[in-house]
């Protein structure tokens, strides 16, 4: 990677909320599709190749309304049937967001500086014809093309501002440690200490005194939120065109499962190169995940953080 395409401060209205088990932002997949899209637009026109999609959020706000301790996501009403009855509907989760991508750019940017600022114009109207998430584009400041070695300069103009980092690998090391203790815990089990809120009471000094409730902390420190990571396959690889009703007949078909991970929201002040923000495309024979840099002598040999819920 030499170079590094900024798309700051992207406003998006209506974008989906909902991330299979998970809501609040939208999945990690939406942003890498976004960025495979933008790709095979800048490889008829230009010949670049982008990859790794870093995202930074500014601002979010789901719209949901809260009737005491549970959310519930506020839906639109529509109109009534010929009838006069009430028209059915899917409940959607819906957001706003404002939120910067940094993208890593592989391919020669021909005229050096001159040529990293015409393709910085171009981008400007092109990105804002996709959607994101599902959702509209509103607004997005002036994009930024720069050496990958220079990225630390141009995060400044990014703050204030929280990147998406994976924390999956937490998730194994949590689940090896309760299986020491309890053989019978599953995956689910260390996925949800990481994304529920949990309290605990704690006796008194002597029996009969009134217990009192204390928050217990999760596995790691940090902001810790859980994620959808990718997909993976849970059944054969049929033929093209050996499955009623698939969008397309000439590729073949798997049914596959959403998949989670651990992520965490990290302070932009504390990044410190271009590989800590990035996301990239994994890909095996058994689905293909959404994976960032690792921790340090982290680095994972396989899949085995991941798991699906079937």
């Amino acid at each position: 990677m030499s170079n590094v395409i900024i798309l700051p401060w992207l406003q998006v209205e209506n974008a989906n909320a909902v991330a299979g088990l998970t809501w609040g932002f939208p999945a990690i997949t939406h942003f890498l599709g976004y960025t495979h899209a933008l790709s095979r637009k800048l490889q008829r026109s230009h010949g670049l190749r982008l990859e790794g999609c870093g995202v930074i959020c500014h601002q979010h706000q789901v719209h949901a309304y809260s009737s005491g301790r549970d959310y519930q996501f506020a839906l639109t009403r529509n109109p009534l049937t010929r009838e006069g009855k009430t028209a059915s509907f899917n409940e959607e989760g819906r957001m706003h967001f404002t939120v910067s991508l940094v993208l890593e750019c592989h391919g020669n940017i021909a005229n050096g500086d001159v040529g990293m600022r015409e393709l910085a114009a171009h981008l400007q109207p092109l990105c804002q014809t996709q959607k994101l998430a599902g959702g509209s584009i509103t607004k997005l400041r002036k994009v930024q093309v720069c050496r990958a070695e220079k990225l630390k300069d141009y995060l400044y103009g990014l703050m204030p501002g929280f990147a998406l980092q994976d924390r999956s690998c937490w998730l194994e090391e949590h689940y090896q440690q309760l299986k020491q203790r309890n053989a019978d815990r599953e995956m689910v089990d260390a996925w949800l200490d990481f994304a529920a809120l949990k309290m605990a009471a704690q006796s008194g000094e002597q029996p009969g005194d009134a217990a009192s409730w204390e928050y217990l902390a999760k596995p790691q420190p940090g902001y810790l939120v859980p994620l959808m990571t990718g997909w993976q396959r849970i059944s054969p690889l049929y033929p093209p065109g050996s499955v009623t009703n698939a969008r397309d007949d000439a590729s073949p078909f798997c049914f596959a499962e959403a998949v989670y991970g651990v992520g965490e929201w990290r302070g932009l002040h504390r990044i410190q190169n271009a590989d800590e923000l990035l996301w990239r495309y994994h890909t095996t024979e058994t689905g293909y995940y959404c994976r960032g840099q690792a921790l340090p002598d982290e680095e994972p040999e396989d899949d085995s953080y991941y798991f699906d819920i079937v």
